[in-house]
């Protein structure tokens, strides 16, 4: 489920740390690197269940206005659009969900002012009230007012963020990458199915350690060849002076042209210019581009890169 780039950056940093340990442990490096992973799965399905949380607040709401001492016409028959709405009873009520945030031991228990809080703001918000004054809905929507209140309301709350940070150091940095999994798991529920997708959280994490480990490993493996390639065809520059962000990421590159048979040129080529542009300097993006556009040419004819597959041959 965690896209490719989300992978390359966090063994780009995997990488970093160990070059800047001067000879430390690669093992443990590459043990934070897996654990980071699952933390970014551990903070997805936290920040995925603030859906249930919502939509409990709006019951007790709703319970809340009825047992009022004067209650109006409306208060006894309150509009259930929101509570009802079938995207958020599909997440609220997913056994998926609830066993991977117990197997994961994340929860929203003890955190009732943020919780509130966020509740009030999304009352408060055009989307929600356009979405309960309409006069009906359809389940376009449906979907579309969970997508925008999550986008739009709370995953920019500063609440949110501060909770986040006070949770994990690591998961601030990975909340964008969280959020963007839960806007993509909203957008792709199915009300035909009987649960979420969720059980490919287990299934994904298989094929995503083999690609970093692989991608770990073998960029440190290769290290003094690929420097020594690098150099050669950097006009000027000796290897020590090549700026370390660049040089990772040049490397790193070169290693998943040669490791990864499925995976375009193309492909490798866009991804680390797009990292450079995140975790280098202003000119890395050209200097990369240059010195990569003419080592796959070369490996590509000498046979040091082979893709399988087609449409990858000439990719």
């Amino acid at each position: 489920m965690l896209n490719r780039r989300f992978l390359r950056i966090k063994v780009y940093q995997a990488l970093y740390a160990h070059e800047q340990s001067a000879g430390g442990s690669a093992a443990k490096n590459e043990k934070e690197l897996l654990l980071g992973v699952e933390r970014t799965y551990d903070l997805f399905i936290h920040v995925l269940q603030l859906f249930g949380e919502m939509r409990r607040l709006a019951e007790n709401r709703i319970e809340d206005r009825k047992a009022k001492r004067m209650p109006t016409g409306d208060d006894l028959e309150p509009s259930r659009r929101f509570v009802d709405n079938p995207f958020l009873v599909k997440v609220s009520e997913s056994k998926q969900l609830l066993d991977e945030s117990e197997r994961r031991k994340v929860g929203w228990m003890g955190e009732k002012d943020l919780l509130n809080q966020l509740y009030k703001r999304i009352q408060a918000s055009d989307e929600y009230i356009a979405y309960m004054s309409a006069s009906e809905t359809t389940p376009a929507m449906d979907r579309t007012v969970l997508v925008d209140l999550f986008v739009e309301h709370i995953a920019q709350d500063e609440g949110l963020h501060e909770h986040v940070e006070a949770k994990s150091i690591h998961w601030l940095e990975d909340l964008d990458l969280a959020c963007a999994m839960v806007k993509r798991t909203l957008e792709n529920i199915d009300l035909k199915e009987q649960d979420l997708p969720l059980e490919e959280v287990g299934k994904d994490t298989v094929e995503e350690r083999e690609f970093i480990t692989t991608l770990y490993r073998d960029t440190i493996a290769a290290q003094a060849k690929d420097e020594e390639l690098i150099a050669e065809r950097a006009k000027n520059w000796e290897a020590d002076r090549i700026a370390l962000s660049d040089m990772l990421l040049m490397r790193m590159a070169l290693t998943e042209a040669r490791s990864f048979d499925l995976i375009p040129v193309k492909v490798t080529m866009n991804e680390y210019i797009e990292i450079a542009k995140a975790y280098s300097t202003p000119k890395s993006k050209n200097f990369i581009n240059g010195i990569l556009d003419k080592l796959f040419a070369e490996m590509k004819e000498d046979g040091t890169i082979r893709k399988v597959g087609r449409g990858l041959l000439e990719n």
